[in-house]
């Protein structure tokens, strides 16, 4: 009996978090039968790497962001998933700031653009499949862990957190209960700084006790809403 051949890739979830939107990197292709349409970030595993590495290189090529949050998701291994060939595919997911990188395309790409994860368009195989277990795993990661380090600056609001939360679990928070769990937590400091440059009441900033960060991800907790 001959050995199966099965090609190996990785694919990358990558969110991003701007102007209260929960955002996820997609890119168009530019060759074979999937070009001109949107994918997730992706490529193949090369025989010197481990799947971790190339999903940091996949990660860093697009967006220049190294060492951060990336998580392995899942592997898909449909034999249908992939048109021609049987490809089995890891998925990686991680969090950046959207706002604070710039994009670059890939060799066999026409672009790359940030779009609301609720508003994405459809995409090449099962890429969908794909954004739907990692938004799930967000979903769950956001009511068990601390998030927000690699989302938001090192400085924020209480109302850009909340709207973090929301954005993530799609939903509309109580904003005096939301701030009352947020600081019974002791995740927050106060900066003892206010915002700048905006029209309105200028809002307090704070920034993550990195320490009980630490701790509350290793130990984890339930956020009820």
């Amino acid at each position: 009996m001959d050995t199966p051949k099965h090609a190996l890739t990785v694919d990358n979830v990558i969110f991003g978090f701007d102007d209260g939107e929960l955002k996820v990197l997609i890119v168009k292709h530019g060759e074979g039968e999937s070009r001109g349409r949107w994918g997730l970030p992706g490529d193949w595993l090369y025989p010197d790497e481990t799947l971790e590495q190339a999903a940091s290189r996949v990660l860093l090529d697009r967006t220049g962001v190294r060492d951060i949050f990336l998580e392995q998701l899942h592997a898909f291994s449909e034999p249908q998933r992939h048109p021609g060939e049987r490809i089995i595919t890891v998925a990686f997911f991680a969090l950046v700031r959207s706002d604070a990188h710039a994009l670059s395309v890939g060799k066999t790409e026409l672009d790359a653009r940030w779009v609301n994860v609720r508003e994405t368009p459809e995409l090449i195989f099962d890429h969908n499949t794909i954004l739907t277990k990692a938004l799930a795993r967000l979903k769950h990661k956001v009511r068990h862990e601390p998030i927000g380090f690699n989302l938001l600056p090192e400085k924020f609001t209480l109302l850009e957190l909340q709207r973090l939360y929301e954005a993530v679990l799609d939903i509309s928070l109580d904003k005096p209960n939301f701030r009352r769990k947020m600081m019974k937590m002791n995740l927050l400091v106060s900066t003892d700084e206010k915002q700048s440059g905006v029209s309105y009441r200028a809002a307090n900033l704070y920034r993550f006790d990195l320490r009980v960060y630490k701790e509350l991800t290793e130990q984890g907790f339930v956020f009820e809403v």
